[in-house]
């Protein structure tokens, strides 16, 4: 038991459920974790992949606004390169496709996640969920449109067998909406998290899994802001 994750741990806010209204930003527990190099790369590690998600939304259009916590706002708008973990050589196959660039990048983060994870068995676990999740993912996609799977999956080494998401996959493919099915897998992911948490062990494996809930927390606070943004007419904003 770390003294200095005692105090780390005992002074941050409790969460709530999913859904409900996060304490703090991501940027904000980074700030708080800048004293303990281990459980702040471990964080930054985490909340690096929704900064990805974020840079490829503002990228594509999806939104306007973003506030970053680990990247900068110049490398999520691509005005800046992204770190050289990140780095990746584009070949001429690859070049026509956007997709598969995109993939790379990917492929980089979890390698370099993993990394980072070597000395933590909660991220060590937590990036073969969310791998083998992503996967398995691509791979009914994939499937649903008759293409080859195996030319969507990224580090499929460091990933879970697909099987281990079949009940996730089946309430994801019967969702109703886009959102409903966003939804099923982020709920699944917090009830991973909960098997997970080293609870009340003050171990930096408990600030990893504070960080994965706030991850989650955080990108429904935005989803549900965006959605109160676009059901309000443009007279009354």
């Amino acid at each position: 038991m770390s003294g200095e994750n005692v105090y780390l741990l005992s002074v941050l806010p409790g969460l709530g459920e999913l859904g409900s209204d996060p304490p703090l930003t991501p940027a904000e527990l980074l700030a708080h974790l800048a004293g303990a190099p281990k459980p702040l790369a471990e964080a930054q590690a985490i909340f690096l992949g929704e900064d990805l998600r974020l840079r490829e939304a503002l990228l594509a259009g999806e939104t306007e606004e973003a506030e970053p916590a680990v990247l900068s706002p110049a490398q999520l708008r691509d005005e800046q390169p992204l770190p050289a973990f990140l780095a990746v050589e584009t070949d001429e196959h690859a070049a026509g496709r956007a997709s598969l660039a995109v993939d790379a990048v990917w492929g980089a983060y979890f390698r370099h996640a993993a990394a980072v994870g070597r000395g933590s068995r909660f991220l060590t676990e937590w990036v073969r969920h969310e791998v083998g999740l992503r996967n398995a993912l691509a791979a009914a996609r994939a499937k649903a449109l008759g293409l080859d799977a195996g030319r969507y999956l990224v580090e499929p080494g460091l990933g879970l067998p697909a099987e281990d998401y079949d009940g996730v996959l089946a309430e994801w493919s019967a969702a109703a909406t886009p959102l409903a099915a966003l939804r099923g897998l982020d709920t699944a992911r917090w009830g991973w998290i909960a098997e997970h948490d080293a609870w009340f062990t003050f171990a930096d494996d408990e600030l990893d899994a504070y960080a994965a809930r706030l991850l989650l927390l955080d990108r429904w606070k935005r989803i549900t802001q965006a959605q109160r943004g676009a059901a309000t007419p443009a007279a009354a904003r």
